[in-house]
């Protein structure tokens, strides 16, 4: 038992984060995934919405202790009408609600008047936009027929791009792949990434979505690069506001941002790959 509480604590050194309650935090995730779309997609749009809220909180936290003032409850409430504008009205729905909410919040904002009011707007388009606009699209995906089996592929895909460049950067990572923005990334997990991510992009492909197995393969390549830019995005976001993490909701995780924050550049681009695909 000594020993492999000794590995275990080796690994969570080198990782940066706690192994067993992340896995058990992601399993548990998947399950009321799959549990939401085989049961009600509408209650799929309802975990969304909630995970997104979350985040906003997280993001609005984060800025207002940097002195940059937004709407939690402006941003709350457009979070919930942009996802419920998306399960009702598709990408249709998704753009036209985040245009009004955006309009909205920006004249909100002018009520505080001007000292502060750049910094507040370019705070409030990117919280808007980079969670509920984008995490919107996870919706469009579960919305459709054959939701049950998107938003699973996707699953597998961003698991196997986050799961298994984890354990490769932890075993044999030795080299930074950007070390001023996320020193333990390292190339060697980069590479694991691709690896597993296309292995799993092709058997998500034949077997889920009755596709043919080079989509798989482009997909799993497109899906390492979103994780990874989202991954680093993430990681800018939070040394420029001076955080180690977004929040301690999820444990062996951090915040929702930072369990969110590969899916959310990956899932607009998964979308749009399908669409292309299935055209």
């Amino acid at each position: 038992m000594s020993d492999m509480h000794s590995i275990n604590e080796a690994i969570n050194k080198r990782a940066g984060r706690k192994l067993l309650p992340s896995i058990a935090v992601s399993l548990f995730l998947v399950a009321l995934i799959w549990f939401a779309l085989a049961y009600r997609a509408e209650i799929f749009t309802i975990v969304v919405a909630v995970a997104l809220a979350f985040g906003i909180r997280e993001i609005v936290r984060a800025f207002n202790l940097r002195g940059t003032y937004l709407s939690l409850y402006g941003l709350l409430i457009a979070t919930f009408v942009i996802s419920y504008a998306t399960w009702r009205g598709g990408i249709a729905g998704l753009a036209v609600a985040t245009a009004v909410a955006l309009s909205l919040l920006l004249v909100e904002l002018l009520t505080k008047g001007p000292e502060g009011f750049v910094a507040s707007a370019t705070a409030t388009v990117f919280s808007l936009l980079y969670l509920p606009f984008l995490g919107g699209f996870l919706i469009l995906l579960g919305r459709q027929s054959s939701g049950l089996e998107q938003v699973m592929s996707f699953v597998v895909l961003v698991g196997c791009n986050d799961t298994f460049g984890y354990f490769v950067g932890v075993l044999i990572g030795k080299h930074p792949l950007v070390p001023k923005i996320s020193p333990k990334k390292s190339w060697e997990g980069l590479f694991g990434s691709l690896i597993f991510t296309v292995i799993g992009g092709v058997l998500a492909c034949t077997y889920i979505l009755s596709m043919q197995w080079w989509i798989g393969v482009v997909i799993g390549l497109i899906i390492v690069f979103s994780a990874t830019c989202g991954d680093l995005i993430e990681s800018a976001m939070k040394r420029g506001l001076a955080l180690k993490d977004m929040g301690s909701l999820l444990p062996g995780h951090g915040g929702m941002l930072d369990r969110l924050d590969s899916v959310l550049i990956c899932a607009p681009v998964f979308w749009l790959a399908l669409e292309l695909v299935q055209a």
